[in-house]
């Protein structure tokens, strides 16, 4: 972006002040975009009736989480890239790159606002989704809950928030991905191939790629659970079973590195926040 003025210089707003700027556009702009509010509709919709149909919700807290995990590996992603793959684009596609070029705003400010302003509604989406699940689970389970994970095969709601919170961590990794992806895009065409292109890679190929290097002796028995990071499903995964799954059991083998798994979707989140930066400001 170019440099600003003396002048801009002088009345330049602080750096929050500029991200709270941008935050407060893009949440006006999700509140009052249908599209939006029907694919939050629809989500909670969709969650809620697989937690119903799994027949998780009569069996309590662990159960919903262990029938849920598979398809929110999906659903989660496709959420998150819906919401993020046109916000830089539509910037661009509207003129407001080149104005804001001629403003005292960074392109990390801008950013980092975007991704904000889209991570609120994406979050309010999540969890008003799961909390219906954990109000039907409350409703419809057939056995007494503790409250406590402190032993063995405990159903406990506290395991559900867990699972809620990485979830919403997994959320924020592919949107930032997305966010990346339209960043560097900047056409609505091209957008739209890379976007579906990072959701194969997300949902299929890093996984393909650990895989394949698991088979090929690449990536030994040693480091398997470390390396499952790479891939922000895996990393997703990995935490659930670890933080929810198991921990309910009271035993099983580890699954995962919980350590690497939130330093690789951190990794993923700050990374795809720097590209998205160095896209914009070209």
């Amino acid at each position: 972006m170019s440099q600003p003025t003396s002048a801009q210089t002088d009345t330049k707003p602080s750096g929050v002040a500029q991200i709270a700027r941008v935050v407060d556009r893009e949440r006006r702009t999700l509140a009052r975009t249908r599209t939006f509010v029907i694919l939050g509709v629809g989500f909670a919709a969709i969650v809620l009736g697989l937690a119903w149909s799994s027949g998780g919700t009569s069996g309590g807290y662990v159960p919903t989480v262990v029938g849920l995990l598979t398809p929110l590996e999906l659903l989660v992603p496709v959420l998150a890239v819906a919401f993020g793959y046109r916000a830089i684009t539509g910037d661009a596609e509207r003129g407001e790159l080149d104005v804001l070029s001629t403003y005292p705003i960074g392109a990390h400010h801008h950013v980092l606002g975007v991704y904000l302003g889209r991570a609120i509604g994406l979050l309010v989406v999540v969890f008003v989704s799961l909390l219906l699940v954990a109000i039907a689970i409350v409703f419809l389970r057939t056995e007494p809950v503790g409250w406590y994970a402190s032993h063995a095969s405990t159903d406990s709601p506290i395991l559900f928030a867990r699972f809620t919170l990485l979830t919403a961590f997994f959320a924020l990794t592919i949107l930032a991905i997305a966010i990346a992806v339209s960043a560097v895009a900047r056409e609505a065409r091209t957008v739209i191939v890379l976007a579906v292109t990072a959701l194969v890679v997300v949902l299929v190929g890093l996984d393909l790629a650990l895989v394949y290097g698991f088979a090929s002796g690449i990536i030994g028995d040693g480091s398997l659970l470390h390396a499952i990071a790479f891939s922000p499903l895996s990393a997703y995964r990995g935490l659930v079973f670890e933080s929810v799954v198991i921990t309910a059991a009271g035993t099983g083998p580890q699954t995962a590195s919980v350590p690497s798994s939130v330093f690789g979707l951190l990794v993923w989140t700050v990374g795809s926040l720097v590209v998205a930066t160095l896209a914009t400001k070209r």
